[in-house]
């Protein structure tokens, strides 16, 4: 790899962290990325979920205070994105390719609607949570994310929002933990298992470290209203693209 496309995954890598922790959609930005250093699409894949750790990374540890306090429940949802992003990982390294794809722009189309209706969604449950389906559902997602996880943080993002009296803000934070877990879990099995470009990892993940940890700031500046139609609405964007690509 030479040093100008080192330079410009760094780059990559800044603009997928604020991207990845505002939006949820890192791979939007990261994934193409790869695909443009020359690296074939199932090594740009285990590439970016590895890279896409420093995201994590970088944003928890500027979003630390938020976390504190949330008891079990938040090491249960822990628990239960790890095992998610380890299944999905076992699915990528083990199952025919394209196990996935076809049901993969449905799956953002439809968290994005549902975005876009939260607030008619929570008028009718009320103050209602639902601490059982929480949880199932964090694994069925961290399994996408493990797997390919374009938009899951938007899938993520859309679950809180919904099913918990969680704000924007407290469900953006969520959002970028439990995708982090899941991505760190499936990145240790892609690190032993799979085709990890490893020069690549280390320019995207640089980036991503500095992008991750200016999120949390740039999130506050959003009004959260503002946030979760934008997300929503580039969520279908992603959607559609997956859908033609």
């Amino acid at each position: 790899m030479s040093p100008i496309v080192f330079v410009l995954l760094v780059v990559a890598g800044f603009f997928t962290g604020v991207v990845g922790f505002v939006t949820g959609m890192a791979s939007l930005v990261s994934y193409p990325a790869l695909l443009a250093a020359g690296l074939p699409p199932v090594t740009a894949n285990v590439t970016n979920t590895v890279a896409m750790v420093a995201v994590g990374v970088g944003s928890t540890a500027n979003s630390t205070q938020e976390l504190l306090g949330r008891g079990p429940k938040l090491v249960w949802w822990a628990v239960a994105s790890a095992l998610g992003g380890l299944t999905g990982a076992c699915v990528l390294l083990l199952a025919p390719e394209g196990t996935f794809e076809a049901i993969v722009p449905f799956l953002v189309a439809t968290a994005s609607l549902a975005l876009l209706a939260q607030p008619v969604i929570r008028k009718h449950v009320a103050e209602r949570d639902f601490p059982r389906l929480v949880p199932i559902s964090i694994f069925a997602i961290a399994i996408y994310g493990g797997y390919f996880g374009a938009g899951a943080g938007v899938i993520f993002l859309s679950l809180i929002l919904i099913c918990t009296k969680e704000t924007v803000w407290g469900a953006t934070i969520l959002k970028s933990f439990l995708l982090g877990i899941a991505n760190l879990v499936a990145a240790v099995g892609f690190a032993v298992f799979g085709p990890v470009h490893w020069v690549a990892t280390l320019a995207l993940a640089m980036g991503a470290l500095v992008g991750g940890w200016f999120g949390p700031p740039v999130v506050k500046l959003i009004p959260p209203e503002v946030l979760r139609i934008g997300v929503a609405i580039l969520g279908l964007g992603l959607a559609a693209w997956l859908l033609l690509e």
